[in-house]
């Protein structure tokens, strides 16, 4: 609608009071009266009649209303089925009189501006009433009052409620609170902006403190209740149960050890604790989780006793001791004992990194067990200590049965002396063995000297007789050459008979050397022969020697241990 709309409607509406205004003039003149009807009043009616489309509403006017269009469109199916001829109902007057000269009525602005002077009313007397959350949005709570609808800021919300919100979105916040019950005060109406503000904590007398009272007086020691994790700390856990914040103690969380609450705990997490403690006077309630479960501290130190031998992984290190996790392989779960600095070493140190560092595995002696506090007491210093000898001994002979033990051990001797018997056979038939393989060399590198021999002897046969060849083909050369140069010159038989003889004598050193050389051979293999025959008797020697040495000390051996003890009590105590 603009400007020049509004300011014609203004200006019909203006001449329409007008109008009715001389009217009601001119009836007072005559000492007649008629009520007419005025725009923004609330009348009742009477329905006259229902039809598809409309419903005509008496008010003691000239004319009778008309609920229609838009107006009748938004009331609800059900009011509207429900409406007879001759109902009463409460109706605004829109128009005394539009162009049509209608008198144009609205059943939900009369439901609207009841609600408004109630809201009014309420706000004069500061009384409360009682609505539900129907909806929320990011600054708080929205909730009606009959057809209008109020907000609840969040600042405006209760404590015993604001205690349980959690989160960082509004459906964290708020969502679970839609359609409870709320009791709440008006206070602020703007009509003019549609405004209406309502507070939870304007109706409601309660503190923290007196919620706090309240909680603790309901609680008692040993149930179980649900709560929401308001707030973590190094030292444990914050848990809202019905508006009263309570502790979780780190101690309390787990069974296992833990470092930090956010181990196992996070911020709006809804969980189920025990109340462990209630203090009045103090006003603090103490919970767990731990307890909600079976203590496994009995079943795990079941198998344990003061003075066992253990071993454990240092876990951490600190001024006065170092904390080291037993393991163990037929406990489940994690036991952690306590290395005090006076049990770590025999000599003074000032701080346990001086021996220790974490990670590392050490053998343990459980010298405290303290069922009350779970502690458990560890040393490293007295793991030889002879105050321990006889739980030392106890302990074996529970872990092994000596008649067992006696036993096993006649078996062993048993064992090891067919095994002796085997070895002393096995180290003869090896003896053999390697005897008849010494002479098998032996007789293959005689074989092969003679057979060598007998090459160089062919070879010295054959050398010889080419030499011979050599020689006489040369001779025979010769004697052609000189046949053929006779007659040339006396000096050339000369130097031919000459280098016949250098010939001969070369051939001849050829052979010498070839024969010495073939004799030298057959000496040395001869020698290597011999030598291989003394190595092998000796290992034979040695092979024999070893085996009964170790048959004689694996028999003392047996022995050894098959003796009982005889020791004095001056011994046992040396």
């Amino acid at each position: 609608m603009d400007q020049n709309e509004i300011l014609n409607t203004t200006g019909e509406e203006e001449g329409e009071e007008e109008s009715t205004n001389k009217m009601e003039a001119l009836l007072a003149e005559e000492g007649l009266t008629i009520d007419f009807p005025k725009r923004g009043e609330i009348r009742k009616g009477t329905i006259a009649s229902v039809s598809d489309g409309q419903i005509l509403v008496s008010v003691g006017a000239k004319s009778e209303g008309i609920l229609a269009g838009k107006e009748l469109d938004s009331i609800d199916d059900e009011t509207v089925e429900s409406w007879k001829v001759g109902d009463e109902i409460k109706v605004f007057v829109v128009t005394p009189e539009d162009s049509n000269g209608n008198l144009i009525l609205s059943f939900n602005r009369a439901l609207e501006e009841e609600n408004w002077q109630t809201a009014e009313e309420l706000l004069e007397s500061n009384e409360s009433f009682t609505s539900k959350i129907e909806g929320y949005n990011k600054g708080g709570l929205l909730v009606p009052l009959g057809t209008i609808r109020g907000f609840v800021p969040a600042s405006q919300i209760g404590l015993g409620r604001r205690l349980t919100i959690t989160g960082n979105s509004p459906d964290e916040r708020y969502s679970e609170m839609v359609g409870e019950e709320i009791e709440v005060c008006v206070i602020e109406v703007d009509r003019d902006r549609r405004r209406l503000i309502l507070s939870e904590r304007a109706a409601s007398s309660e503190t923290r403190d007196s919620i706090k009272e309240r909680v603790i007086d309901e609680l008692e020691e040993g149930e179980i209740r649900t709560g929401r994790v308001t707030s973590l700390a190094d030292f444990g856990a914050f848990v809202n149960i019905n508006g009263a914040d309570g502790l979780v103690h780190l101690s309390e969380l787990s069974w296992e050890h833990i470092n930090h609450p956010s181990e196992v705990l996070e911020v709006g997490q809804e969980i189920k604790v025990k109340v462990i403690s209630i203090d009045e006077d103090r006003k603090r309630i103490g919970l767990s989780i731990r307890r909600l479960k079976d203590d496994p501290w009995e079943d795990q130190i079941e198998a344990l006793t003061e003075g066992q031998l253990v071993e454990g992984k240092i876990t951490r290190l600190t001024n006065f001791g170092a904390f080291a996790r037993l393991l163990l392989d037929d406990v489940e779960g994690d036991l952690e004992g306590l290395i005090h600095i006076s049990e770590i070493s025999e000599r003074r140190i000032e701080h346990p990194k001086e021996v220790l560092k974490e990670g590392e595995v050490v053998t343990l002696r459980i010298i405290k067990i303290e069922e009350d506090t779970h502690r458990i007491g560890l040393s490293m210093r007295r793991v030889d200590s002879p105050a321990y000898t006889d739980l030392d001994w106890k302990t074996l002979t529970n872990e092994f049965d000596v008649e067992d033990l006696s036993d096993e051990l006649a078996e062993a001797k048993e064992k090891i002396e067919e095994t002796s018997e085997e070895l002393v056979e096995d180290a003869g038939d090896k003896v053999e063995e390697t005897k008849a393989q010494a002479e098998d060399v032996v007789e293959e590198v005689v074989e092969e000297g003679e057979e060598l021999v007998e090459e160089a002897g062919d070879k010295v046969e054959e050398t010889k007789e080419q030499a011979e060849e050599v020689v006489e083909d040369v001779v025979e050369e010769a004697e052609e050459v000189v046949e053929d140069v006779t007659e040339e010159t006396e000096d050339l038989v000369e130097d031919a008979g000459d280098k016949v003889e250098e010939t001969k004598e070369q051939a001849e050193e050829v052979v010498e050397d070839v024969v010495e050389e073939a004799e030298e051979l057959v000496e040395e293999t001869l020698d290597k022969a011999e030598d291989a025959g003394e190595k092998v008797a000796e290992t034979v020697e040695d092979v024999v020697d070893d085996a009964e040495e170790l048959v004689e000390e694996v028999v003392e051996d047996v022995k050894a241990e098959l003796e009982p003890e005889d020791d004095s009590e001056e011994e046992k105590a040396e």
